[in-house]
């Protein structure tokens, strides 16, 4: 028999948690809460860690964490803090007792870990944070600089060497500083001329806000809160991975219809646990990062890392907004997991700290997961696949508004990417092979590197068994039906690099590649004879055909019948909460035409052999477009939407 527990603001831990008699705390439902159990919270605020005592036992006898219906309830990891001291002009002081934060104080707490980076001379980062009427602040490395902020109106995205502006300059003269003792932590901020007497003053406290400590408890969900302020630490591949909320090393999570903002790291974390490794190449510095990071691989498997124990999570239909690092992130723990109708932004613009582990999604191992239909938008990288990227599906997104849409790196596939826009300045990096790109439109950049001297996993088809290693020579990679758009490479990437790496409007900077496996396997046998040798720098194979280049994008030297128009013109918009597709386009589009695509269609992956599947095993279906019409059984308009036609046009997105 199910229970349901009720949780309110008004009722006590010493009650019966009933609808008439409800819980004070979501803590105290949740060491009653069984298999099959439901906990409803009711309207108002509650600042507590919720850590879940035990899981479900299947996808139908979950426990279910809820919001009361058409009530707003908000769990926060921080605390609100009066009694701040006016000390001159806005810089207000403030002291904590440090029982207030027990053994974390994210006030002491540096940001750190494996491939963060700190410029010489830069002061420390912490996870401690000060947020205004929910508004954070920026941390600054002296009292001094509390007095005298500096205003911004831009920044420099590192990694695109591209200024970028700030989107709100006022909140960069919010700005504080701490000093921690032994039984306190005096904080001093600028607010700016606000009294944070009279308006909301809060602090982060508490690591994360819904993530239990103990491991494989299975089948949770959460639906419909507001979650925000928990001071998550850095999430790199080789480390532990707590975010603001995450299933700490389990199966079957379901987090949906949540508004999750101001995680200080990450906010959704289906990532790694600890054993594997903890920030050991930054700790220990005899061994690079790269190598613990292949290690955590095999320590995973030795301790259940498969589809019966790990991922299968849902993450659907939330708000995601406002993180330092990353919206939802994972190694190794996202296996199999679908990531659907989310709105994630502002991920990582305050550029308050940086490294290489960032994103609006950030996973490590995505194998056989599905990214499907996210709306993804100022972002200082929209997604980021890294290492082991097969079976994954990148479908229906629309990307705009970041430095950087859709980044690939060192994978081997198969993976899929299909009926997506790619509306940024720079749209696409592979440092990877084995992707097919189907019906997209890319309207920036298109950087292609290879990556010789790293060795990453692959695995057999729907598994986390490793099935081998290779490094990265590029190519093997196959566009269909895609709309590239020409423009400035200064305003997406700098002045780019040099060699592969260039980035191109189009893709050009497959030239010299082989345009068949025919005569990919020729140029070996040219080659010096030897079993390795004569595999050592030979490009792979580009597969080409049916895209569209428009307004000074260039297609590949070994395309078969690709379309290159005159002008033309796109444009992502924002209305009213709403997006469109602002298209202009020569009559000449209307003669490009491309028919349904399945796997059946696609070369198979040459170094994982594999072919580009389902998660059953049957061949891809690429028949639905950006908007969710099944496309004709007659060819159709090239790129992500079936109707898209020549001249102006106007066309909802989301």
């Amino acid at each position: 028999m199910t229970s349901v527990f009720h949780v309110a603001t008004t009722g006590s831990d010493t009650a019966d948690g009933s609808a008439q008699r409800p819980f004070r705390t979501i803590n105290r439902a949740a060491t009653l809460a069984q298999p099959g159990d439901t906990v409803v919270v009711h309207a108002g605020e509650y600042r507590e860690w919720v850590k879940p005592r035990r899981g479900g036992l299947s996808d139908i006898r979950r426990i279910t964490y809820q919001a009361a219906p058409g009530e707003h309830v908000v769990i926060k990891g921080s605390e609100r803090i009066t009694g701040w001291a006016l000390e001159n002009g806005s810089v207000w002081r403030a002291e904590v007792p440090n029982t207030l934060f027990g053994a974390f104080n994210p006030f002491a707490e540096e940001i750190t870990g494996d491939w963060i980076v700190y410029r010489d001379g830069e002061p420390r980062k912490h996870l401690g944070d000060v947020y205004l009427d929910g508004l954070s602040f920026y941390e600054v490395g002296s009292r001094a600089a509390v007095e005298r902020p500096e205003i911004r109106t831009e920044v420099r995205d590192d990694w695109t060497a591209v200024t970028v502006p700030v989107a709100n300059p006022a909140q960069t003269g919010h700005v504080w500083y701490a000093e921690v003792t032994d039984d306190k932590t005096v904080i001093w901020a600028n607010f700016q001329g606000a009294d944070p007497n009279a308006s909301l003053t809060e602090i982060n406290v508490r690591r994360s806000v819904f993530f239990p400590e103990e491991h494989h408890l299975d089948w949770i969900t959460v639906r419909g809160f507001e979650l925000c302020q928990a001071a998550s630490p850095w999430t790199p591949p080789t480390a532990d991975q707590p975010g603001l909320i995450g299933p700490n090393w389990a199966k079957g999570w379901i987090i949906e219809d949540n508004d999750i903002h101001d995680a200080k790291c990450s906010a959704i974390s289906i990532g790694k646990e600890i054993s594997t490794g903890h920030n050991f190449a930054s700790v220990r510095g005899d061994k690079p990062g790269y190598q613990y990071q292949l290690e955590s691989v095999f320590a995973a498997r030795e301790i259940g890392w498969d589809s019966e124990h790990i991922g299968s999570h849902v993450i659907r239909r939330n708000t995601i907004h406002d993180c330092g690092q990353n919206g939802i992130v994972g190694h190794l723990g996202c296996v199999f997991s679908t990531i659907e109708d989310n709105h994630i932004y502002n991920i990582a613009t305050k550029y308050e700290y940086y490294g290489y582990e960032i994103g609006g999604i950030k996973l490590h191992a995505a194998i056989d997961v599905a990214i499907r239909h996210n709306r993804i938008h100022d972002c200082t990288l929209g997604t980021w696949l890294d290492w082991q990227t097969q079976g994954t599906r990148i479908t229906r997104n629309v990307y705009y508004g970041n430095s950087r849409d859709l980044f690939v790196e060192v994978s081997h596939g198969p993976y899929l990417v299909d009926h997506n826009v790619l509306g940024s300045k720079a749209s696409f990096e592979s440092f990877s092979q084995g992707g097919a790109f189907v019906n997209n439109l890319v309207a920036g950049t298109v950087r292609l590197e290879a990556v010789p001297d790293r060795a990453t996993p692959y695995h057999r088809p729907h598994s986390t068994q490793v099935a081998g290693y290779a490094v990265i020579w590029g190519g093997d990679d196959r566009w269909i039906g895609n709309i590239f758009l020409g423009g400035d490479l200064a305003q997406a990437y700098g002045q780019g690099g040099d060699g592969q790496a260039t980035p191109h409007h189009g893709l050009a900077g497959y030239d010299g590649f082989p345009a068949s496996f025919e005569e990919y396997l020729e140029r070996i046998e040219a080659k010096a004879p030897g079993d390795h040798q004569k595999f050592l720098d030979v490009q792979q194979a580009v597969y080409a055909s049916g895209n569209v280049f428009a307004a000074g994008a260039r297609p590949f030297a070994g395309e078969r019948n690709p379309t290159v128009l005159e002008g033309g013109s796109v444009a992502v918009v924002e209305q009213d909460g709403e997006v469109y597709l602002e298209a202009d386009l020569p009559p000449a589009f209307g003669d490009a035409r491309v028919g349904v695509v399945s796997g059946r269609d696609l070369p198979r992956v040459r170094f994982a052999d594999a072919d580009f599947e389902e998660p059953d095993g049957s061949p891809a279906i690429i028949d639905i477009d950006l908007t969710g019409e099944t496309k004709p059984a007659e060819p159709s308009a090239a790129g992500p939407l079936a109707g898209l036609k020549p001249g102006q046009t106007r066309t909802r997105i989301w």
